[in-house]
Order: structure tokens, then C-alpha cells, then sequence
């Protein structure tokens, strides 16, 4: 029994040129595995995958809480993209992204903006905080079930997920991001479980 590092959902190439292949050699392969790794050795392999959520809601903050939250997130990040993804959303997302934000241009806006001005390491992030959509973000390996909140998307935005590719502009990987990387369904399917 352990904690076991999630297959990505695509190949590593497949979402080029906006994120390469080598960024997931080193963010899912290295970075994530590293968190997968640690978590084991911090708790002696006695659990997997399905006591995730539950243990990271037990943990107060410190190394292993960092260790199990970098492992969820790092796990949702991977589901928030697919090849040929972006664009905007339809149906009852877009519905409640045009009613909590105005419109899905201001939406983006806001998302673009929290991810841009988050000083230093963390996820930026579209939640629904039990009475509708918000956008947020979260330092280090904070992540919104630890405030009460439901996540629907994320975006990373510690420097080693773009830096490969972008350098320092962070502010371009996030318009690649979300112009052309999101998933819409897996953020669909996430508020319909809300």
C-alpha cells in the first residue's frame, strides 16, 4: 500500500508548443514524483491514493500536509488540461461563469490577473465556495478544500511548471493556459459535484 504518482492524462508531447515535453519530464516526473515519494517515506507506505483527501484534511500545516496537498494538486492540475483545450465554456459553466463574473472576458481577466500577481509559489484557482464561483489563490500547497471551498480548476503557478518554457513571463503561460490548455469538461463535471 502507497501513495502511487497518477499517469498524465495525456502524452507528454501532446500539449506543445504551448507546454513541451520536458516540462513534464521535469514537473510531473521529477516534482510531482518527489511529493509522491516523501509521502510515502512520512507515512510509512500505509496508504494510497483513496486516503488523500481525507488525510489532507487532518493534517495541520507542516511537512507532511505539504507533501499530501502537493500530491492533490499536482493530480487535479493534470486532469485542468487536454490537447486542443481553452476557448470558453458552454452550458451550465458558462451560465455560472457569466453570472458570478459579468462574463467569461472578465472571468479570464481575474483568473490571469491572480495567477500573474501571486507573489512567489502557489495554484491559482476557479472554487465554488458554497454560494457560487470565485477566484482565488492559495500559497505553497495550500489548496481550497482547506478553507471549505471546491475546486473546479487550477493553475500552477510555482516557476517550475512554465519556466522551461516561458521563463520568468509568467503572464504568457497563463494566457496559453487558458486559451488553449483547459479542460472545460473536467471543470464542468467538477461544479455539477459541487
Amino acid at each position: 500500500m502507497a501513495f502511487t504518482l497518477p499517469n498524465l492524462p495525456f502524452a507528454p508531447d501532446a500539449l506543445a508548443p504551448h507546454l513541451s515535453a520536458e516540462t513534464f519530464e521535469y514537473h510531473h516526473g521529477k516534482h510531482h514524483n518527489a511529493y509522491v515519494t516523501k509521502a510515502n517515506e512520512l507515512t510509512s507506505n500505509e496508504f494510497t491514493n483513496d486516503d488523500l483527501e481525507k488525510l489532507i484534511l487532518e493534517t495541520e500545516p507542516g511537512p507532511l500536509f505539504n507533501q499530501l496537498a502537493q500530491h492533490w494538486n499536482h493530480s487535479f492540475y493534470w486532469q485542468c488540461m487536454k490537447p486542443n483545450g481553452g476557448g470558453e465554456p458552454t452550458g451550465e459553466l458558462a451560465d455560472a461563469i457569466n453570472s458570478a463574473f459579468g462574463s467569461f472576458a472578465d472571468f479570464k481577466e481575474q483568473l490571469k490577473q491572480e495567477g500573474a500577481t501571486h507573489f512567489a509559489s502557489g495554484w491559482a484557482w476557479l472554487v465554488h465556495d458554497g454560494s457560487g464561483l470565485k477566484v482565488t489563490s492559495t500559497h505553497d500547497a495550500d489548496l481550497p478544500m482547506k478553507h471549505g471551498q471546491k475546486a473546479l480548476l487550477t493553475i500552477d503557478v510555482w516557476e517550475h511548471a512554465y519556466y522551461i518554457d516561458y521563463r520568468n513571463a509568467r503572464p504568457d503561460y497563463l494566457t496559453a493556459f487558458i486559451d488553449n490548455l483547459i479542460n472545460w469538461d473536467f471543470v464542468a463535471e467538477n461544479l455539477r459535484n459541487v
